[in-house]
């Protein structure tokens, strides 16, 4: 069976009901369909690779202790093999090998879009105005997202034999163009 973007937004609303974390998934969905035509096998594959961007932490809100064991096997059961071996390999220090280019750019592009993202959040134009420059002098300041893991950002895009600073630059333009959707474009949120 095929899964669709409508079936995966729902298990994703269902199992994430923190609107940050659907945020960084929806984020990362859109930077996976770019990937797919800059590092993958084109257009034709976008909507798989953004599906494993949108489902890589679904299981993490609920049940971050069997992070992502939920989620791969939930597609591992609907035969969906591409996108849970992606998904269990999306973090270096589990052991899992990066075998496709799907597995690569999905470890290449889940921190470091989160990164950029943070970065965006502390500028007073957001993504319009941030600049790869602005990205790499942020990920030298540990205190800076100390969270993110610099080695897991360094690692993919030594996956995709591409410089840091050419992805970090094709990360911002991936999400650029949806910087209001995902609250990142420097306009103050709206009061409720």
């Amino acid at each position: 069976m095929v899964l669709t973007r409508e079936e995966a937004w729902s298990l994703l609303c269902e199992w994430t009901p923190g609107a940050a974390l659907r945020r960084h998934a929806r984020a990362v969905e859109l930077v996976l369909r770019a990937a797919a035509v800059r590092y993958g096998p084109g257009e034709s594959a976008a909507g798989a690779w953004g599906l494993a961007g949108l489902l890589h932490d679904a299981d993490y809100e609920l049940w971050p202790d069997e992070h992502p064991r939920r989620i791969v096997a939930w597609l591992a059961g609907r035969g969906e093999a591409e996108l849970a071996h992606a998904i269990s390999a999306h973090y270096s220090k589990w052991g899992v090998p990066q075998q496709s280019a799907l597995d690569r750019a999905l470890l290449a592009c889940d921190e470091l879009t989160g990164f950029v993202g943070a970065c965006a959040l502390v500028r007073p134009g957001g993504l319009p105005t941030l600049e790869a420059r602005s990205v790499l002098k942020k990920l030298k300041d540990k205190g800076f997202a100390a969270k993110v893991e610099r080695f897991e950002i360094e690692e993919g895009a030594r996956l995709l034999c591409v410089p840091l600073a050419e992805h970090v630059e094709f990360v911002i333009s991936a999400l650029r163009p949806h910087g209001r959707e995902l609250l990142l474009d420097g306009q103050p949120a709206a009061q409720g």
